[in-house]
């Protein structure tokens, strides 16, 4: 792993094999080590190079310090779909990432999002199309306020799990996804991998940031609707966090997408259609038009 600046702020990065550049954007309170391996390794066989990073606010990365809502004040905006205050967005976010780009000497590359990182990747397109040759969405919503809400009993529930301590940081992980995830979900192998998160980096306080910056993000749909690099959207039909409705507005929102869900997908990747997902981004990809060098020209 390695670090650079980008846009004003230190980004911790790493990139795995060789090939065509993909680059990762993690979710929310994700670091970039909690990519599953196996999936980096499937995207890298596929014929990518891929690069991972940690957003602002999380993992080895610059940390912020202004003052996030407090939980009460999250789930009152939730509700009352008000945009509370926040010192950076999801368009910053996005800045950061074509920033990285420049900055590892990336002109363009496929851009792969999951979650609060499909937010950032479907910004990056509205906002550096030049950079994106092609966009894959997962489990993500257009931020539309409409679509890809989160259930409201798993609301409720989240509401009640106590506040993140390092101690007990992992099972509180594992007691979360419980709440969203589909059914191929392990919780030993996310306890393993969450605590490995911790030993790394423990920001909660970052996490919370970061949900204030994407609910105080405008809405992408007009941008999508201006985007034309190939895109494939990616839900599961059983994703609590962010109901499929987020996906489906995704999909419509950009000409000529793909949409692909899975009934046993919740918010995770299932190990069982990893390879699905990793063979439609590399057959998304395969859509884009060739780049060509300044001032080659294409043979007719």
């Amino acid at each position: 792993m390695a670090q650079v600046q980008a846009n004003g702020i230190t980004v911790e990065y790493e990139q795995r094999g060789s090939g065509e550049p993909l680059l990762l954007v993690m979710g929310l309170g994700g670091q970039l080590t909690d990519w599953p391996e196996e999936f980096v390794d499937g995207l890298v066989e596929a014929g990518f190079q891929v690069t991972m990073f940690d957003n602002r606010d999380i993992g080895l990365s610059t940390e912020f310090d202004w003052e996030p809502p407090t939980r009460a004040r999250t789930a009152i905006t939730m509700l009352t779909k008000r945009a509370p205050a926040a010192d950076y967005t999801i368009i910053d976010m996005a800045a950061d990432a074509a920033a990285l780009m420049d900055a590892l000497g990336i002109e363009s590359a496929h851009v792969v999002g999951m979650s609060m990182g499909g937010m950032i990747a479907q910004q990056l397109t509205i906002d550096h199309p030049q950079k994106v040759r092609s966009l894959t969405s997962i489990m993500s919503n257009p931020g539309d306020g409409k679509s890809g809400r989160i259930v409201g009993k798993v609301m409720a529930k989240m509401a009640r799990l106590p506040p993140p301590e390092r101690a007990t940081g992992a099972q509180r992980s594992v007691d979360s996804f419980l709440l969203w995830s589909g059914p191929h979900f392990d919780p030993d192998i996310h306890r393993a991998r969450a605590q490995r998160s911790i030993e790394r980096s423990f920001r909660p306080i970052g996490t919370e940031r970061q949900m204030a910056a994407i609910m105080a993000s405008p809405d992408r749909t007009d941008g999508l609707g201006r985007v034309t690099a190939p895109t494939l959207v990616v839900h599961g039909l059983v994703d609590k966090l962010v109901k499929p409705s987020g996906g489906i507005a995704t999909a419509r929102a950009v000409p000529g997408s793909r949409l692909l869900m899975f009934p046993d997908m919740g918010h995770d990747l299932p190990v069982p259609r990893q390879p699905e997902i990793i063979g439609a981004i590399r057959r998304n990809a395969d859509r884009a038009h060739p780049v060509v060098a300044a001032g080659s020209t294409l043979a007719s």
